[in-house]
């Protein structure tokens, strides 16, 4: 006996839509019909309220906690013209410490005369991502300057620091990949893995045993193995054992990335990096990362490596490829304040001098500088959030402007006062500073 081709299911499927159309026909024929009731739970209003969400509330929590303590927010000062060793907050003239200026080439005459004449040539924005249409002469003079100056092959710069980190690792790495990261590393290496899907671990902060052990347990694993580390660690300014380090990435068969966000312009005699102080070949890391926001007087990132790297972001990488151009003035400012640092050595030497001098003075007064190496970064660990904000007003009052770090950016008992040096803070200055910290410790 032979089949019907339609299933059973099929046809009993049709003759209830059917069914359905009929029933809906005499509906219609006797008038309007009666709206269906939709029965559904009230969704909570902290799905729905922006002033419910926990980032708000912890926000809220903050700011009111300080309000009932008479502690004035030391965040978002209003600071006027331009901010090196020393700026003006209001009218407020103050020595500064809040600022990455390490070499004073934000507001240098040339680096400014370069900006002004980018914006007479090129506009205040090149208007599409490069690509496409954003293309101009002075990004690629910009890359070629880097990766000249590292010893590399190529180089590409991204608009924003924070997203170069973002958008490499991303790219580069997926779920069946690893990243082992020293515990310190910036929140945008973080959400850089996060985005890539790959599997995360971290070692303890420059503790080259730790690393290697998950190294030895992990490896084999996974496909692809990223380690991270920072050139210079912006909350303590110490920086990691660079030649272990390349050791261990080619005995593992791993890549290793060095963010020098704060290392590049400060470490090596002439700040050329921590390759520069280790006298390490450029080649053994595989991607070097910097930001054009500190030293470079600038804004934005940049990745620097072989050229296979840097093409393959360069056409694939989306932080990159659906972002528009960096700004022309931008650009030439970094791209002046590269050859400025590269002609200008003794910006480096002083540098080094006046931060070797500060944390000798600030270690007079026996204050835990934890593990800081006397190079551009020096914290002073209070150990208490609530401390931490009344001693930087108190200092601020004296003319001492300097950022305190609280929970949750560092662990509560190590919250601080991070001073950023720049070269062009005098002895004067670094003298005065420790004298008004020594007046505010006495009034804590």
């Amino acid at each position: 006996m032979s089949r019907n081709p339609r299933s059973l299911a099929a046809q009993v499927k049709e003759r209830l839509i059917q069914k359905g159309l009929e029933r809906r026909m005499d509906q219609l024929a006797k008038g309007p019909a009666t709206p269906l009731s939709i029965h559904h739970h009230a969704t909570p209003e902290s799905f729905t309220r922006f002033d419910r969400q926990p980032g708000y509330q912890q926000v809220r929590l903050m700011q009111d906690g300080a309000q009932r303590l008479g502690v004035e927010s030391p965040f978002f000062h209003v600071h006027e013209g331009t901010a090196s060793a020393h700026s003006a907050i209001g009218t407020k003239q103050v020595i500064n410490y809040g600022s990455y200026n390490y070499l004073g080439l934000s507001g240098h005459p040339a680096v400014n005369a370069a900006a002004k004449a980018a914006i007479e040539r090129y506009g205040t924005s090149v208007s599409a991502s490069r690509i496409v249409a954003g293309e101009r002469p002075l990004h690629r003079e910009l890359e070629n300057l880097i990766a000249a100056t590292y010893g590399v092959d190529d180089a590409l710069v991204m608009v924003s620091g924070h997203a170069t980190n973002v958008s490499v690792i991303s790219h580069l790495l997926g779920p069946k990949d690893m990243v082992l990261h020293d515990e310190y590393a910036h929140n945008s290496i973080l959400m850089g893995i996060q985005l890539a899907g790959a599997q995360r671990l971290s070692f303890r902060h420059n503790d080259l045993e730790s690393l290697e052990r998950l190294l030895g347990r992990h490896r084999h694993q996974v496909e692809r193995l990223l380690i991270v580390v920072e050139g210079l660690y912006s909350m303590d300014g110490d920086f990691p054992d660079l030649p272990e380090l390349i050791k261990l990435k080619k005995q593992y068969g791993a890549w290793l990335m060095v963010d020098e966000a704060h290392s590049f312009g400060v470490l090596g005699t002439r700040g050329l990096g921590i390759r520069e102080h280790f006298s390490a070949d450029a080649h053994d890391v595989d991607i070097w990362m910097g930001t054009l926001s500190k030293t470079l007087a600038a804004c934005g990132g940049y990745v620097a490596g072989e050229h296979a790297l840097i093409e393959n972001l360069r056409y694939l990488a989306p932080g990159f490829l659906y972002s528009v151009g960096m700004s022309p003035p931008v650009a030439a400012a970094a791209t002046a304040a590269l050859k400025i640092l590269r002609a200008e050595p003794q910006r480096v030497a002083t540098l080094h001098v006046r931060s070797t001098y500060f944390l000798e003075q600030v270690r007079a007064l026996d204050l835990k500088t934890g593990y800081s190496a006397g190079l551009a970064i020096t914290p002073v660990i209070l150990g208490s959030s609530l401390e931490s904000v009344r001693l930087a007003a108190l200092l601020l009052k004296q003319g001492i402007h300097v950022q305190p770090i609280l929970y949750p950016a560092v662990p509560e008992k190590q919250a601080r006062l991070r001073f950023f040096l720049s070269s062009t803070h005098s002895v004067e200055d670094i003298d005065k500073t420790v004298v008004a910290l020594k007046k505010a410790l006495s009034h804590t």
